[in-house]
């Protein structure tokens, strides 16, 4: 329920209103409900802090939490995998690197930090 209230408040910020679309909101959904469902899994008072801010034609991203360490770091994605091998929820990181770029992921003092862009629609 948080990631939707944060996807509505940004959705309906006058500074994101007027660019915040679709792919912005598929993108901010997958990667909080990762952070939701696998670092924070068994912290669910850990803090997640979230900024938003457009800059020459994209909204960068960056997402801070205190959940558990991504394991092997940033997932890459080779090859697109097909429906009907993946259980619901698991397009999550094909969806991120197919709409979003320069993803970057850190750990230090036990926060993790996911950054990336998504390019302003043409």
């Amino acid at each position: 329920m948080a990631v939707r209230d944060l996807l509505e408040r940004a959705a309906a910020n006058p500074a994101l209103a007027h660019r915040f679309d679709d792919r912005a909101e598929l993108v901010l959904a997958e990667a909080l409900n990762n952070v939701v469902e696998h670092a924070c899994a068994h912290r669910p008072d850990a803090m997640i802090e979230v900024t938003l801010e457009w800059r020459a034609a994209a909204l960068t991203c960056r997402i801070v939490d205190e959940g558990a360490e991504m394991p092997g770091g940033l997932p890459g994605v080779t090859d697109t995998p097909r429906a009907e091998d993946l259980p619901e929820g698991g397009f999550g990181w094909c969806l991120i690197h197919a709409l979003a770029c320069d993803l970057r992921y850190t750990r230090a003092r036990n926060r993790n930090c996911l950054e990336f862009t998504i390019p302003a629609a043409p």
